[in-house]
Order: C-alpha cells, then sequence, then structure tokens
C-alpha cells in the first residue's frame, strides 16, 4: 500500500512544473555538468538541421503540387 501512494506522489510532483527541475537534475547526473554545454551545442545544431529538411520538404511538396496542377 505505501508503494502505491509514493508512485501517486512522485506522479502528482512530477505533473506539475516542477518537472524541469527533474529533468535537469537527472541531466546532470547522467551527463555530467561539464558536457552539459557541448550536448546543449549539439542539440541546438540538431533543431537547425532538422529546420532545414522541414522548409526543404515542404518546398519539394509545394513544386510537386504545382507541377501535378499545371498538368
Amino acid at each position: 500500500m505505501y508503494g502505491m501512494s509514493v508512485l501517486a506522489g512522485l506522479a502528482g510532483f512530477i505533473a506539475g512544473q516542477e518537472w524541469i527541475i527533474l529533468v535537469i537534475v537527472v541531466v546532470v547526473l547522467i551527463f555530467g555538468a561539464k558536457k552539459i554545454p557541448e550536448l546543449a551545442k549539439t542539440m541546438g545544431r540538431a533543431k537547425g538541421e532538422f529546420e532545414k529538411g522541414k522548409i526543404e520538404g515542404e518546398k519539394e511538396l509545394n513544386d510537386f503540387k504545382d507541377k501535378e496542377q499545371k498538368q
């Protein structure tokens, strides 16, 4: 019975805004404080590449639609 109340309490804690703190603590524990700037830089580059791919895909889709409408 005690385990269920702990899980419920943990779920309530994570469901609130405090989950950001929990995520930061877990990231620091897993990667270490020295790796976090490198990890953030890598994530920023990945986001940029994703955005480029998204824009390129949308452009190709629009070109394809335009080509289909002309036929």
